[in-house]
């Protein structure tokens, strides 16, 4: 984690010196690597070092961290920007970063590693972690059903963002500055959501809270599709913000809690090329058939399947056979 960090504030300060285009593309190549080292990473050590019956509450501030971040972090940004210049505020992001290291350097060491018995990185070890998180699919169906089924359903979100300027400004008719106070506002919604999981995460189930955080997300998304106007797409976007929180959570605290520490970095390694390499591929589609048909169409189509697949995928969660897999202490 600590390495990651130091290898982002680097490169980002390297893009103020860029000569051209493809070189700030080399470097953003660099820092998602970098991301995609940190994050399999950081979900193992969160898992380590927070117990089993308070990650959900963990969760539930770190979501709150989040979501004040998505409201502040731009403002700030764009203000440095205003007072001095794009490069200064390039420059001090990479300072944060470094700030942030600083601050990785105070936790406390949870793996007792032994170097020597790291094995070579080559091709039959890559292999090798590949079998390895195939056994754990096959052993764990109903654990490895629940978060692909959930990676899979993020994709046609993910898909309708790629589209998401072109929807509400070409199709709905909202402004920049409509379009600028939108993202706002989801953005206080996602802090109110978070603010209320904060004091009340304990008393809310887990299987509760990703059901109705995936039933309403999906549901903003239905408004968001059939939305006219600036006020009808604004409480699509406020419901999207609240619950998102609730979703995020629950989904990461029922992953932390089923998937073995020893694994988890291969694990959460191969969801995450698994979620990019699909992610990729359905945004291409997604593009051409919003090129071949309307995008309104287009849009309207995915949120309604999603809507669909979101309530399919809550009858898993709340299966009563299975209501051990939401069990929040070792009793």
């Amino acid at each position: 984690m600590i390495v990651t960090y130091i290898i982002r504030a680097v490169f980002i300060c390297f893009i103020p010196l860029a000569p051209n285009m493809i070189v700030i593309y080399a470097i953003l190549v660099v820092l998602s690597i970098a991301n995609a080292f940190f994050h399999p990473s950081s979900t193992t050590y969160v898992t380590i070092l927070v117990p089993k019956e308070k990650r959900k509450r963990f969760n539930s501030f770190r979501s709150f961290a989040s979501s004040g971040a998505f409201i502040i972090g731009p403002a700030i940004g764009g203000s440095l920007i205003l007072l001095t210049s794009v490069e200064i505020t390039l420059w001090i992001n990479a300072v944060f970063f470094l700030i942030a290291v600083s601050l990785l350097f105070v936790l406390p060491e949870k793996e007792n590693i032994n170097k020597d018995a790291i094995p070579a990185l080559t091709i039959s070890q890559v292999i090798q972690d590949f079998t390895v998180v195939q056994k754990f699919i096959a052993n764990n169906k109903y654990v490895s059903f629940i978060y692909l089924g959930f990676i899979m359903i993020m994709l046609f979100t993910f898909a309708m963002d790629t589209q998401e300027v072109v929807f509400t400004q070409q199709v709905i008719g909202l402004s920049e500055f409509e379009y600028s106070m939108l993202i706002s506002i989801t953005g206080i919604g996602s802090v109110a959501g978070a603010i209320l999981l904060s004091i009340f995460a304990n008393k809310i189930s887990l299987r509760y809270m990703i059901v109705f955080g995936l039933i309403m997300m999906t549901v903003s998304y239905v408004i968001y599709a059939f939305s006219w106007s600036f006020a009808s797409i604004v409480v699509g976007f406020i419901i999207l913000g609240f619950f998102m929180v609730f979703l995020n959570a629950g989904i990461m605290t029922f992953y932390q809690n089923n998937i073995p520490v020893e694994v988890m970095g291969r694990v959460t390694s191969i969801y995450q090329l698994i979620q990019s390499a699909n992610q990729v591929l359905f945004i291409l589609i997604i593009g051409v058939t919003a090129d071949i048909i309307s995008l309104r169409l287009t849009i309207a189509t995915l949120a309604m399947i999603m809507l669909f697949s979101s309530f399919i995928y809550s009858i898993a969660v709340l299966k009563q056979d299975k209501k051990s897999y939401y069990q929040e202490n070792d009793i």
